[in-house]
């Protein structure tokens, strides 16, 4: 029987993809995805059919996907990062699941690197301890939960991981975070910003809660805020474990 793979293609780069995300995809007929994401990978496409989309047509795009499956093809659909983390997962999984039971296709959902790892270790070791990762993304969450959500980590002393942190679009919600924060955490609490993690212009910039906001972000960055014991030495965010050494 024909399968569809949801699979984490990882931060970008195929060298960092896990071997189980590329047997998925270079086995599969037909891949499916985000046109970006799709480019990533496009080196070890071959002649695969594919099912390329633009923002804003997952479910046109999922629902393309399992059509195939159903005629019998393995197909994989794949998201950067993880697929379960802001990834395609969750989608697919529902609506296989609304399907009856008699009709579904058989499915695996493959993990990947996500963005938050990629990013981490560019900066050094800023999650070493618990953390919270929010998307700054309102498209489907209201703002003001999201607020909410930055105000209960903060509170928490979570790192937080901001995902989504700024577009054309949102340009002071970024500042507005900020704001919350400061009112938890001291200024000069380490901040990373990460842009195109493992892939080609790659930057990572290491700045503190009072100034980060001042940097270049984009929808390509991830930016990490420390907690009350995150510290910089040498260029690198760490977020101590507790080991005694």
């Amino acid at each position: 029987m024909s399968k569809i793979f949801v699979v984490g293609i990882g931060p970008g780069g195929l060298n960092e993809m896990t071997p189980k995300a590329r047997q998925a995809i270079e086995s599969s007929q037909v891949v499916a995805g985000y046109n970006t994401y799709i480019k990533l990978i496009e080196k070890i496409l071959g002649g695969k059919k594919i099912i390329g989309r633009a923002m804003m047509q997952e479910v046109e795009r999922c629902q393309l996907a399992i059509e195939e499956t159903l005629a019998g093809r393995d197909v994989a659909v794949v998201s950067s990062g993880d697929a379960g983390v802001y990834g395609m997962a969750g989608l697919v999984l529902e609506m296989i699941l609304d399907l009856p039971e008699k009709n579904r296709p058989q499915f695996e959902i493959i993990a990947g690197v996500s963005a938050v790892n990629a990013a981490a270790a560019i900066l050094g070791a800023p999650l070493m301890n618990d953390f919270a990762i929010i998307s700054l993304s309102d498209l489907m969450t209201p703002w003001e939960l999201i607020k909410r959500r930055v105000r209960s980590a903060a509170e928490g002393d979570f790192v937080i991981a901001l995902y989504n942190p700024k577009s054309k679009r949102r340009v002071t919600q970024l500042a507005e975070v900020q704001q919350i924060l400061l009112q938890f955490r001291e200024k000069n609490t380490p901040v990373g910003i990460v842009t195109n993690a493992g892939r080609d212009g790659q930057s990572k910039i290491i700045s503190t809660l009072e100034n980060f906001i001042q940097e270049e972000v984009n929808m390509f960055s991830l930016v990490i805020i420390g907690n009350s014991q995150t510290f910089v030495k040498e260029n690198f965010m760490i977020t101590p474990r507790g080991y005694q050494i």
